[in-house]
């Protein structure tokens, strides 16, 4: 089995280029991020993935931002899912994470979501799961159990960093949920969170370490499963990002670290976590 970082793009000040120049020059093997709706843009991303042979996983939102519209229905949530996935083609993904659905919804109307957004999915011919995103249907560990156990078939992409904000705990304490929903996980958004907070202000700081040794062992578990299951080819996105997820000093709002230098470190840490996991099976 195999490991594939991505970049995220979600923070990224600079150009494209630059952006694919520094995945490259990290080692990753693509860039993560949503498809730019003007025709220049996507040429330009266009571009600069094959300018560096990497690949792309496209981000797709539905109703509203990364917060969904608290009204909007399950069928304009699919909707903009069919837009999304119809956008991302040009760029021939290797795989698609969706944010998708509403915390607020009953479970009945997220089974219809999920379903209607696999039958999408299906019809467009490409890869798709459904982050565990705050906000967002999968909000916590005991609706994704439901919704697993409901769909046995449906992908997840995993951020328990997510998890930690919601449960106001690292979550070994849902380890069987993290065991038994781990067959179903496609992708990894490897962000550290924390008790009070979705991002550590680093994963190396030494205050920090229990958090980054907890996540670990769930992504463990994933990796786990997806071997047992003859997975060959596991990606994952080192995702510390801006808007409020970055600790900044007060008054003046400098950030503690550069994002760039922490998702390339969490990429560094998770290639010999992984070199370390392949060579104990």
């Amino acid at each position: 089995m195999e490991l594939k970082l991505f970049k995220t793009l979600w923070g990224h000040d600079g150009s494209l280029a630059a952006a694919a120049g520094q995945a490259h020059a990290a080692g990753f093997g693509g860039l993560e991020g949503q498809t730019p709706q003007s025709p220049a843009q996507l040429a330009e991303l266009s571009a600069a993935l094959n300018d560096h042979g990497l690949q792309f996983i496209a981000e797709i939102t539905t109703a509203g931002s990364y917060v969904p519209d608290r009204h909007a229905s399950v069928e304009q949530h699919l909707r903009d899912l069919d837009a999304g996935l119809s956008r991302a083609q040009a760029l021939h993904p290797l795989h698609v994470n969706c944010i998708g659905g509403c915390d607020a919804w009953p479970l009945a109307d997220s089974l219809r979501f999920f379903e209607g957004g696999m039958a999408l999915a299906r019809r467009h011919g490409l890869s798709l799961s459904f982050e565990t995103h705050r906000g967002r249907s999968l909000f916590n560990p005991w609706i994704t159990r439901d919704v697993v156990a409901a769909l046995p078939q449906i992908p997840l992409t995993a951020d328990f960093s997510h998890w930690c904000v919601v449960c106001e705990r690292l979550i070994d304490s849902e380890l069987d949920i993290i065991k038994a929903i781990a067959p179903n996980v496609r992708h990894i958004h490897a962000r550290v969170g924390y008790d009070q907070g979705p991002q550590v202000p680093h994963p190396a700081a030494p205050e920090f370490a229990e958090a980054l040794a907890a996540h670990q062992r769930w992504w463990t578990l994933i990796w786990d499963a997806q071997h047992a299951g003859g997975t060959t080819l596991t990606t994952m996105t080192p995702e510390f990002g801006p808007d409020g997820y970055l600790h900044c000093l007060p008054f003046t709002r400098a950030p503690v670290a550069d994002l760039w230098d922490l998702n390339r470190w969490v990429g560094d840490t998770e290639h010999a976590h992984f070199t370390r996991f392949i060579a104990q099976r």
